[in-house]
């Protein structure tokens, strides 16, 4: 098994959290309590507790965009990044920082990228790649 990455932030309502990360992006419940649920975040563990969020700005410049700091995200394969962004989408109630698009194009490093928000305001990015070789490619 790869090694796993653990993060554990705030979040102000449990029940939001579950239906935004189990519901809107597929994740899986794991273990809780009354004040934190661990869900598994496309194989990665996320513990959701109970507290005031981190504060957020939109200081991270990348290329013409300047994108929410700190943030969370992932990176998928191109076809698992097209089917969540299709269900974003579709969804209509997810409010995009930055809407699904490719970045870099025809560069080194080509991506697919959208950054959207939980309930709680935390920033999420979810990145494509169609090789997941490239994520470091220079």
């Amino acid at each position: 098994m790869p090694a796993l990455f653990h993060f554990a932030y705030h979040v102000l309502d449990l029940d939001d959290s579950r239906a935004f990360y189990c519901g809107a992006l597929g994740c899986i419940e794991g273990r809780s309590t009354s004040t934190w649920v661990d869900i598994d975040f496309f194989g990665h563990q996320l513990s959701l507790h109970l507290g005031q969020p981190f504060a957020v700005t939109n200081t991270g410049r990348v290329a013409e965009h300047f994108v929410p700091m700190p943030h969370l995200g992932v990176i998928l394969p191109m076809d698992e990044w097209k089917a969540l962004a299709a269900r974003l989408q579709a969804r209509g109630d997810i409010a995009f920082d930055l809407e699904p698009q490719i970045r870099f194009a025809g560069q080194p490093g080509e991506q697919a990228t959208m950054f959207f928000r939980d309930p709680s305001g935390n920033p999420i990015e979810v990145k494509g790649f169609s090789e997941l070789t490239d994520v470091y490619a220079q």
